[in-house]
């Protein structure tokens, strides 16, 4: 399922793993506590689990695999939407910031979700 790619053409594993790396910057400013620590943690790993599942799909063996795979995108996407609300509950002077990044959580979520319809299942 690899792809090569020609400069300037649009990179989804390039892109989803700056949305990760975007998310640790995030979570690195919002002040630990016994409430936040763990919604941390979560919205970490569903943040940096898009593109890990991303690249994973990318070399599936089968449309089968592949088709799973980005399945967990959309979920992972999703997720990250939902912990970002969550945070702002906890941490609301991060709504702003928590703002852009749930935009780009429901871009990928919205692509994902293409992508998934348009797989066909035979493989």
């Amino acid at each position: 399922m690899a792809t090569s790619r020609q400069p300037g053409e649009f990179d989804l594993a390039e892109r989803t793993a700056r949305f990760g790396e975007e998310v640790i910057r995030f979570c690195t400013e919002i002040r630990r506590n016994a409430i936040t620590s763990p919604l941390i943690s979560q919205l970490i790993r569903s943040g940096t689990s898009i593109g890990a599942n991303y690249c994973e799909a990318d070399e599936a063996g089968s449309k089968k695999e592949f088709k799973y795979r980005i399945s967990v995108c959309c979920r992972e996407s999703r997720e990250t939407k939902y912990n970002l609300r969550m945070i702002v509950a906890a941490a609301p002077d991060k709504a702003d910031a928590a703002r852009v990044l749930w935009k780009e959580a429901d871009e990928l979520n919205r692509i994902f979700a293409a992508i998934f319809r348009n797989t066909d299942d035979s493989s």
